[in-house]
C-alpha cells in the first residue's frame, strides 16, 4: 500500500443489487469496500483481493507479535531458558 493512498467512503448496498452484481463489482476499489446489507443491517463485504490480503498479514503478523509478547512476559516472570538447557532437552529427546 502507498502511504499517500486516500481511503474512500465505503459504498452500502442491499444485497438484492447483487442481481445486476456488475454494477455492485464496479464500485469495489481498494480502500473502498463494498458492504451488502440484508433487510437493513450490515451482513456482507466484498474487497478488492490485494486489500483482503493485506488485511490478512497483518492479522497474521498481530497474532504473532501478541506471541511474543506472552513468550517475552513469561520470560520476566518465571525466568529465561538458557540455550543449554534447550539444546540438552532436544538432544534427550532424539534418543
Amino acid at each position: 500500500m502507498i502511504e499517500s493512498e486516500v481511503f474512500e467512503m465505503a459504498v452500502i448496498s442491499p444485497v438484492s443489487d447483487l442481481r445486476n452484481y456488475n454494477t455492485v463489482l464496479e464500485k469495489v476499489e481498494y480502500g473502498s469496500p463494498v458492504y451488502l446489507t440484508v433487510n437493513g443491517r450490515g451482513k456482507y463485504t466484498i474487497r478488492d483481493i490485494e486489500e483482503d490480503e493485506e488485511i490478512e498479514k497483518t492479522k497474521a503478523m498481530l497474532r504473532l507479535m501478541c506471541e511474543l509478547n506472552k513468550g517475552r512476559r513469561s520470560g520476566e516472570e518465571e525466568g529465561y531458558v538458557s540455550a543449554a538447557d534447550v539444546r540438552a532437552h532436544f538432544r534427550n529427546r532424539q534418543k
